[in-house]
This record gives structure tokens, C-alpha cells and sequence, in this order.
């Protein structure tokens, strides 16, 4: 059998499907079933689909039709491609040209094609004006930024001007990676193309390809090294500091990012904890009852307490093995929070 190039796309959910959302598109061409970006397959739904195009796709009018069903129940609407024909190509080609352009960023150097049409179809546009603020200081992180064309500046306390950032450069993942608020406010000063994504999606491509888990190491790490340079000074000869000043986020990767080894103590609501780091790795983590990831995770939950660093470690500890990749600690303790709101 070979269908038309037809549509259907999810107007109903009678009852809840596990896999599926309002919206969700399918796409059926000759013997060729597209499922929407990053949907798992549903035999039930490809038989119903398969079955309902064999008998409807010959006639012109649209009709609807309801899946079978296992624990939820959707209904979908057929639609002629040839409706959308015009605007598929013109948005493939607008796709194509997105990886070219992308492909010569450094975050996306060393994706192949595939890898960068996979991200891309995560990715949004919107093209800012001169002045426009894009995120203010404070508030929550949702998305990651990366400049397609045009020129920014970042502000921080009282308007003042920290740095430029141009095309290819990249914002707002500080806030995605800690979990905490916008750091800086971001202005336009001149007109530019910003192509963002979902904090949710940003996680989801970082933890599928590793060259962008390292990219944002070192992008953080740089970054790190210009805002933190006093921080590092303090921590050479210890620190006391409070939460409310600087997150367990924030102070795990300076520690990280500075290589620093030693005991971070922190007083928290729930009681007491200690991490212990070499090199900027962590070794070890215990907080109340909990310990090594537990206790981590749970640390990172924490926005209340004082904390103090004291250089050295045991000499138990400086041969023990690390909890885990410090980068994949911090993401899934994010995660956790993430999933907790």
C-alpha cells in the first residue's frame, strides 16, 4: 500500500494517553509513519492509523478518528499534506539553513549533521530590537540562549555593564545548570535573531551528547574564573559564608571549578553536612542519615545556612575514589529539584 502524503494530528484526549499530548503530530508518507520529535512508537495507535488511511485517505474531506485505546484514549484529525506542502518546504529549508549556520558555532563544532537536525528541532527563533530586555536578573531560569546573529549585553547589579556577547555566544545557562535565578539581565543593542530552547530539552540534549557536556564545562569554568577571582583567593585560606549569599550550587562549583581541596562544613536548617573534595572533585558527602549522592542531592536543596571551608583532608581521603562526574552529579541533583516544583 502507498498512502499520500497525509497529516493527523492529536485535537482530543478522551481519556489520558501515557505517551501522547494534544497537538502531537503524525505524518504518513507512501509506507512511512513520522512521529513526533522525540515519541516513543505505539504499536495500537500505527495499526489504527495504518487501518483508518487505508480507507479514508481517497477522499477529500477531512474526518476524524479515535484510537483503539489502552490506558488512555485520543482522537486525532486527518488533514491533506498538500495544505501544508508549501510551508513543510519552506520550513525544511529554513532548517537547513539553521544547522549550516549552526555548525560553524563552536558549541555545535563537533555534532555531525544528523545530531545537529535532531537539537534543532528543539530550537525556537525570536528576533529581539534594539534595547529589548531578553531576561532580567532575578528571575527564574527557563531557557537556554544562543545569539544567531545581532550583539548583547549583560548588566548586573544597578545596570552595570559586565560584558558583550555576539553570535555563536551563549546565555542563561548558568541558571539551568544551578537551578537557581537569572544571574544577570540581558539586553539587546542592536537588532538580533535568538535561538533558544526549553530548560527541560536543554537537559535532555546535554545528557545524550557529551561533547556538549564538555563544552559547557569549560564554558562554565571560563566564566567561573572571571566572576569568582576573589572567591578563589578566600577559599585558599578558607571561607564562612551564608546560603542566602552564595547557593550550594554556586559554592560546589567554584570549589570544583578552582580545583580546591578540602572540608566544606555547612550549619543547615535539618542539621549538619560535610562534603569533601580533592582537586575540585567530591569524594565524599554526609548529611543527617543520608550519605555520598543522598546527601548531595539533598545539599543542593538547601537555601537556608552558613557554611565554612577548611583546605586539607585526611589521609584516608586522598586516595578515595570520586562520587561521580561532577558535571552528571549536578545536572541530576537539578533534575531532582526540577521535578520536585
Amino acid at each position: 500500500m502507498d498512502i499520500p502524503e497525509t497529516n493527523l494530528v492529536i485535537t482530543e484526549e478522551q481519556e489520558k494517553c501515557p505517551l501522547y499530548n494534544i497537538g502531537d503530530e503524525f505524518c504518513m508518507s507512501g509506507t512511512a509513519l513520522v512521529l513526533p520529535q522525540g515519541k516513543p512508537v505505539c504499536l495500537i495507535l500505527v495499526k489504527d492509523i495504518t487501518e483508518f488511511l487505508e480507507t479514508n485517505s481517497k477522499t477529500t474531506s477531512p474526518k476524524n478518528m479515535i484510537c483503539t485505546g489502552c490506558t488512555g484514549k485520543i482522537k486525532l484529525e486527518y488533514q491533506e499534506f498538500i495544505e501544508k506542502n508549501s510551508q513543510t518546504q519552506k520550513n525544511l529549508q529554513e532548517l537547513s539553513n539553521i544547522a549550516e549556520l549552526l555548525s560553524r558555532f563552536s558549541i555545535f563544532k563537533n555534532l555531525d549533521k544528523d545530531n545537529l537536525t535532531e537539537i534543532i528541532s528543539f530550537l525556537k527563533l525570536k528576533k529581539f530590537n534594539d534595547g529589548d530586555i531578553i531576561i532580567k536578573k532575578g528571575d527564574p531560569g527557563k531557557n537556554l540562549y544562543i545569539i544567531a546573529s545581532g550583539k548583547v549585553k549583560v548588566l548586573g547589579d544597578e545596570a552595570v555593564n559586565i560584558a558583550y556577547l555576539s553570535t555563536g555566544e551563549v546565555f542563561g545557562e548558568m541558571s539551568l545548570l544551578c537551578g537557581e535565578p537569572v544571574g544577570a539581565t540581558i539586553r539587546v543593542v542592536e537588532p538580533s535573531n535568538i535561538l533558544f530552547i526549553s530548560g527541560k530539552d536543554f537537559r535532555k540534549i546535554l545528557n545524550k551528547f557529551p561533547s556538549l557536556q564538555i563544552y559547557f564545562t569549560k564554558l562554565l569554568a571560563r566564566r567561573l574564573a572571571k566572576t569568582n577571582i576573589a572567591r578563589a583567593e578566600e577559599f585558599s585560606s578558607g571561607m564562612i559564608g551564608k546560603l542566602s549569599e552564595m547557593s550550594p550550587s554556586e559554592l560546589f562549583q567554584t570549589l570544583n571549578t578552582n580545583q580546591k581541596t578540602g572540608i566544606l562544613m555547612l550549619d543547615l536548617t535539618k542539621g549538619t553536612a560535610t562534603v569533601s573534595f580533592r582537586n575540585g572533585q567530591i569524594i565524599r558527602a554526609v548529611y543527617k542519615e543520608l550519605h555520598e549522592k543522598d546527601a548531595f542531592f539533598a545539599i543542593l536543596q538547601e537555601k537556608d545556612g552558613r557554611f565554612k571551608f577548611s583546605p586539607g583532608l585526611p589521609d584516608q581521603d586522598l586516595k578515595a575514589d570520586i562520587m561521580g562526574d561532577f558535571m552528571w552529579l549536578l545536572m541530576e541533583g537539578v533534575r531532582r529539584i526540577d521535578e520536585q516544583v
